[in-house]
């Protein structure tokens, strides 16, 4: 996996994260590749989670369930979601180098999130595609 961002790109980005994702209530939202490295995040007061380790497990994730996809005949899953009791993960793949991490709680509704993710892909698709 090869990239590289400018800081205006990367401006771009967080000001998209911030204005679009975490005024739905989110708890924590972080854009990594796909190899794990958090390329920006934002966490609401209350976050107690290694957003690190957070961000290298769920890259692994994604890379075993993609392989379980494609055992399946699927080219790929694009989003995977888990809820807990507490606190839910929605992932989502960005383009085929990045993976968006929403943390939200269960006053927050997965349609929204959802809903809010598909316009903020097509935003980051302008400077990320």
């Amino acid at each position: 996996m090869d990239y590289s961002l400018s800081q205006e790109q990367l401006e771009f980005i967080e000001e998209v994260l911030e204005k679009e994702l975490m005024t739905l209530g989110l708890h924590s939202v972080i854009l990594i590749d796909l190899a794990g490295n958090v390329l920006t995040s934002y966490e609401s007061s209350d976050v107690s989670f290694d957003l690190y380790s957070l961000a290298a497990l769920a890259a692994g994730n994604f890379g075993a369930v993609s392989k379980m996809a494609s055992m399946i005949g699927e080219n790929e899953f694009s989003l995977l979601f888990n809820m807990g009791e507490r606190e839910n993960l929605h992932f989502s793949k960005v383009f085929n180098d990045f993976l968006l991490i929403t943390v939200f709680g269960h006053e927050t509704s997965l349609g929204s999130v959802r809903m809010k993710i598909d316009e903020v892909t097509r935003k980051l698709g302008d400077i990320l595609g």
